[in-house]
């Protein structure tokens, strides 16, 4: 069993969110905003739904999270920093706290299993002894104990899925972001990649799933934040 290890050893940390946003928006360019006044905070150990039409923002919104992108205006403290203020340079340290999942896997194809989920580690410089025996374990916690030396072509929908999975847990996150995580699966699967991410959220990580499959939101008791045109409503 994985046991959830936090990043920070200040303890007074944990009374605050992992992620702030206020009156924050975006546009690209001298274009609209594609996302107008967000205010929300990520607690700790939560989890929630993002959903909304095509178009509405969530990949974008995910990127914000994950500091990818920066504000246009408007404040977003991760991890009590305000990321607009952070030198460059430091930003790569703040993002190994957060996983992310796209939505098109980004295996690297000429890797095996094993190899794509250790590559975050081999490119920090760890050495292979200090986390071959983790990722053999995460692999056969997702199911893929039998395919860690299998390359991606020879792997199905789902097992990429879970490889993408396997790869954005490795680094032990505080917040794991998943892009469409069910697009590319039968239902199934679906249902036991749910139960992937609520017995991670149970160990510690805070897990938010960007998704358009209400038949997949309606099976958990969850925090459903609904972006439309921009602008975003929470239903705790």
């Amino acid at each position: 069993m994985l046991v959830y290890e936090p990043q920070t050893s200040d303890l007074s940390d944990w009374a605050q969110p992992l992620i702030h946003f206020e009156n924050v928006g975006l546009r690209y360019g001298m274009g609209p905003e594609i996302l107008r006044d967000l205010t929300f905070d990520v607690p700790k150990g939560s989890f929630q739904f993002l959903t909304g039409p095509s178009g509405a923002g969530k990949t974008t919104l995910l990127r914000l999270l994950f500091m990818s992108l920066q504000p246009t205006r408007g404040l977003i403290r991760s991890f009590g920093r305000d990321i607009t203020r952070i030198p460059r340079a430091e930003l790569p340290m703040l993002r190994r706290r957060v996983g992310i999942v796209f939505q098109d896997f980004r295996l690297l194809e000429h890797l095996t299993t094993y190899e794509n989920v250790a590559l975050p580690l081999r490119v920090r410089g760890k050495e292979e002894q200090s986390y071959k025996q983790d990722v053999i374990e995460l692999l056969k916690w997702v199911g893929l104990g039998e395919r860690i030396n299998v390359l991606p072509p020879v792997l199905s929908g789902g097992e990429k899925q879970r490889v993408a999975i396997a790869r954005a847990l490795i680094d032990r996150p505080e917040i794991l972001l998943a892009d469409e995580p069910t697009g590319n699966v039968d239902p199934p699967m679906a249902r036991r990649l749910l139960s992937l991410f609520l017995e991670l959220n149970r160990l510690g990580t805070a897990v938010i799933i960007a998704t358009h499959d209400l038949a997949l939101m309606d099976q958990v008791d969850a925090r459903r934040m609904i972006l439309t045109d921009g602008r975003l409503d929470i239903y705790e």
